[in-house]
C-alpha cells in the first residue's frame, strides 16, 4: 500500500480537479473532470479568423501553381549551373543522367553534353509514356526537358572548358552543393528533376526490385568507369560527391521542412490559446499533469509550428508570464493538416 500521505496528496489532487471542472466529488470519473476543464477556442472566434485559418491551412499543405513552378525551375537551374560550371569541366560524373552525358562526352566529344542530355532524357520519357501513366510521368519529363533546355542556354552562355576556380577540391563541394539545393527545392515541392527518376517509376510499377538500391547501382557504375576514363584521382573524387551528395541532399531536405514542436506550461494558458488559434492559425492539443513538487494540476499546450511561429509564441508567453515553462524541439516530419507532409 502506498503511504498515507501520498493517497492524501492523490486525493487532494482529483478533488482540486473536480472543484476547478465544477464537478461535484464523485459524480464524474477523472477523465471527464478534465475534459470538463477544457473550453474550446472556437466559440469566440469570429467568422473573419476562422476562414483566415482555413485559408492559412490550405496555404501551408501545398504551393500555389506559379510558386511550384518557379520552385521547380529554380532547382532546375541550380542543377544545370552546377554541370556547366562545375561538373563537366573537370568530369565529375556521380550519377544520374548528368553522369551518363559527361561520360559519353569523354568517349564520345563530337557532341556537348546537354546533346547527350537530350538524347538520354527523350529515351526516359518515351519509356515513360510507354510504361507509365501520361499524367504520372507529365511533370518528370517537364523537368527532364528542362534541365537538358537550362543546361544548352548555360552551356551557350558560360563556354567553359577548365576548371573555373583551378582548385579541383573546391569545385568538387559545390559540384555537390549546387545540385543539393537544388534537389532538395525540387523534392520539398514534390515534383523531381526528371532523368533517373523516370527510371525509378518504372521499376516500382512493374518489378520488385528495391529502388534505391538500384539507382544505387547505377550511380556506383557511372563512378567505375569515371575511374576508368579519367584517373584514379578523378574518380575518388567522384566516389567522394556521390557519398556527400546524399548526406548533403538529405540534409538540406530535413532543414526545409523542419518545424517546431512547442510546449508550454504557463499560468495563463487561455490567452496562450487564444493566441496560437486567433494570431498564428493554428491549433494545439490541451492535456493536464500535476507538478511533482507542488502537486498542483497543470495545464500543457502543445501546437507545432514553424520557426518564425514558435518566435512568435516564446515571445508572447514570456510577456504574459516570465514564469512559464517552454520547451521547444525540432521536428522534419510532420504529417497531418496544415503540413505538406500529408501529401
Amino acid at each position: 500500500r502506498p503511504p498515507r500521505t501520498s493517497r492524501r496528496r492523490a486525493t487532494a489532487n482529483l478533488l482540486d480537479c473536480a472543484r476547478q471542472c465544477g464537478v461535484g466529488e464523485g459524480s464524474a470519473t477523472v477523465d471527464e473532470q478534465l475534459e470538463a476543464a477544457v473550453e474550446p477556442v472556437s466559440e469566440v472566434v469570429s467568422e473573419d479568423e476562422a476562414r483566415r485559418g482555413e485559408r492559412l491551412s490550405k496555404k501551408r499543405m501545398a504551393y500555389s501553381f506559379p510558386t511550384f513552378f518557379a520552385l521547380l525551375n529554380a532547382g532546375l537551374v541550380l542543377t544545370a549551373v552546377a554541370l556547366v560550371l562545375f561538373k563537366t569541366p573537370n568530369h565529375l560524373a556521380f550519377g544520374g543522367t548528368t553522369g551518363f552525358a559527361i561520360l559519353l562526352n569523354a568517349a564520345v566529344p563530337a557532341l556537348p553534353v546537354s546533346a547527350y542530355m537530350w538524347i538520354l532524357n527523350v529515351v526516359l520519357v518515351l519509356l515513360g509514356l510507354a510504361f507509365l501513366d501520361r499524367k504520372a510521368v507529365l511533370w518528370s519529363a517537364f523537368a527532364s526537358f528542362a534541365l537538358s533546355g537550362y543546361t544548352s542556354l548555360f552551356e551557350w552562355l558560360f563556354p567553359v572548358t577548365s576548371s573555373i576556380t583551378g582548385d579541383l577540391w573546391l569545385d568538387v563541394c559545390f559540384a555537390v552543393l549546387l545540385p543539393a539545393v537544388g534537389s532538395a527545392i525540387v523534392f520539398d515541392i514534390g515534383a523531381s528533376t526528371g532523368g533517373t527518376d523516370i527510371l525509378a517509376m518504372i521499376l516500382r510499377k512493374h518489378t520488385d526490385i528495391e529502388i534505391g538500391k538500384a539507382l544505387f547501382a547505377v550511380d556506383v557504375a557511372v563512378v567505375v568507369a569515371a575511374i576508368g576514363l579519367f584517373g584514379a584521382r578523378v574518380g575518388l573524387y567522384c566516389v567522394l560527391a556521390l557519398i556527400g551528395k546524399t548526406f548533403v541532399v538529405d540534409g538540406f531536405i530535413e532543414s526545409i521542412r523542419q518545424r517546431k514542436v512547442c510546449q508550454v506550461i504557463c499560468s495563463h494558458p487561455r490567452d496562450v490559446e487564444e493566441f496560437i488559434v486567433k494570431k498564428l492559425g493554428r491549433t494545439a492539443t490541451v492535456t493536464f499533469g500535476w507538478g511533482a513538487y507542488s502537486g498542483r494540476r497543470q495545464t500543457i499546450l502543445t501546437s507545432v509550428l514553424s520557426r518564425r511561429e514558435a518566435m512568435k509564441l516564446r515571445l508572447f508567453v514570456r510577456a504574459q508570464d516570465p514564469g512559464a515553462f517552454i520547451t521547444i524541439t525540432s521536428s522534419s516530419e510532420i504529417v497531418g493538416r496544415g503540413f505538406r507532409g500529408v501529401n
